[in-house]
């Protein structure tokens, strides 16, 4: 049976926005319009990668885990957006995963002008000062047995996100006073982690949904450099592959909005070479030029028809003015058969820039054709009575066979609308 996750409101979900009276010259540019796109943008991610989680019907009574800031990250220039300092939440392991340990990144977007920058930083996405205390933990940050079987008694980390660039960013903007300070964040997390005894860790796999699953790509080779080799290090990317695609108006959003990021954060010291030599700064933060060339283990969730993309990449209200896709891009039930061809096309430029990468015998790959975004942290979707299928088996039966070793996972689903197990999001 199909199950639908109806989404609310998505786009006034920014309740109790304050704007600061301390930045004279910067909130006064933004005029209604920006700020209304400010706030889409803001309750859209809020849904699709934490509110929806959150309430999981699949989870009763998760474990809900303090945030634990990350002392002297300051000193090591370490800070988010607004100079705080960054955080992250730790729920222990026991018994046989005692050292072992799943570090997740977690995602939001990104802020691409200084503007966008500026309005981030006054919210959880750019400050500790607005996350929350506490957040539950579910799906593969689960602790039973029964809703997360293969790391539910691991070491298991949510590294919160508020630097604006997928945890890549290094420079600062003293004129806004805004922190670019991505690396520095990862670094400092890494280490201080370190020091609590991820580094006895005999088993790690760092994993991360949406901005934070691009950030699990350029990061997962220097996870692995944390350990020794004698260390089983693998790394997972949920809802992270963005494609460098052209939306409905025959324009690129999302390379603009990636060359904004690069561009802004000084991201382009912290991409890879292998890239970097023979392609663009702005090519080399998009997933498809780096998967290839990452040498450490790496997993692939995605779903072939990502609801973040199809909302903010392939059809933003700036490439479809007359909102022609409004109906479409709020339930794909309402697709007209010229737009279902787009979007079919659209999975095939996904299919061909896993081509290579899905070779290779050490990577694991599970590509659903669901309307969905961040299947790893959601009960209903990691594991459940009714997760989504691919060959009668799940997200995360899959992730644990690619991850122990248990089975080699290249699963590709059918193309839409063969697939009645998706969780497909409606917004209404």
């Amino acid at each position: 049976m199909r199950v639908v996750l109806t989404v609310l409101g998505y786009a006034f979900c920014v309740a109790g926005f304050v704007l600061s009276g301390s930045e004279p010259g910067y909130f006064e540019e933004f005029n209604a319009r920006e700020l209304d796109i400010e706030k889409e943008k803001e309750g859209l991610l809020s849904f699709l990668e934490n509110h929806a989680a959150a309430e999981s019907p699949s989870s009763p009574n998760p474990p809900m885990v303090p945030l634990t800031l990350i002392q002297g990250a300051a000193s090591k220039a370490a800070v988010c957006l607004d100079g705080s300092l960054p955080g992250y939440h730790l729920h222990r392991g026991y018994g046989s995963g005692e050292n072992s340990w799943l570090i997740q990144l977690e995602g939001g977007g990104w802020c691409y002008t200084r503007r966008s920058c500026v309005y981030r930083k006054n919210t959880r996405r750019g400050s500790s000062n607005f996350m929350e205390k506490e957040i539950p933990f579910t799906g593969i940050l689960s602790n039973k047995a029964e809703e997360n079987p293969d790391f539910f008694n691991w070491n298991r980390v949510k590294l919160r996100y508020c630097d604006g660039a997928s945890f890549s960013g290094n420079g600062q903007d003293e004129a806004a006073q805004l922190n670019f300070r991505g690396q520095q964040i990862w670094l400092a997390a890494m280490e201080d982690l370190m020091s609590k005894g991820m580094k006895n860790a005999n088993q790690a796999l760092l994993s991360g949904c949406s901005a934070g699953g691009l950030a699990s790509i350029l990061h997962c080779d220097e996870f692995r450099d944390l350990f020794p080799g004698t260390t089983k290090v693998k790394c997972l990317s949920d809802a992270g592959l963005f494609l460098d695609a052209v939306d409905v108006s025959g324009g690129r959003t999302l390379r603009n909005m990636f060359g904004g990021v690069v561009n802004l954060q000084e991201v382009e010291k912290n991409l890879p070479m292998t890239c970097i030599n023979h392609l663009d700064p702005t090519s080399c933060f998009f997933p498809q030029n780096l998967i290839a060339n990452v040498k450490t283990p790496l997993f692939i969730l995605n779903a072939a028809y990502d609801s973040w993309q199809l909302q903010a990449s392939l059809a933003p209200r700036s490439a479809d003015p007359r909102g022609h896709w409004n109906d479409c891009k709020l339930n794909h039930a309402l697709c007209n058969s010229s737009q279902i061809q787009f979007l079919q096309d659209f999975r095939n430029q996904m299919l061909d820039a896993i081509r290579d990468f899905s070779r290779s015998s050490q990577n694991g790959l599970f590509l659903n054709s669901c309307f969905a975004h961040c299947q790893s942290e959601r009960q209903d979707t990691w594991f459940a009575d009714d997760s989504p299928l691919i060959a009668n088996k799940g997200i995360a039966e899959s992730v644990g066979d690619w991850y122990f070793d248990r089975e080699d996972v290249k699963a590709i689903d059918c193309a839409y609308p063969c697939d009645n197990t998706c969780h497909n999001l409606v917004f209404k």
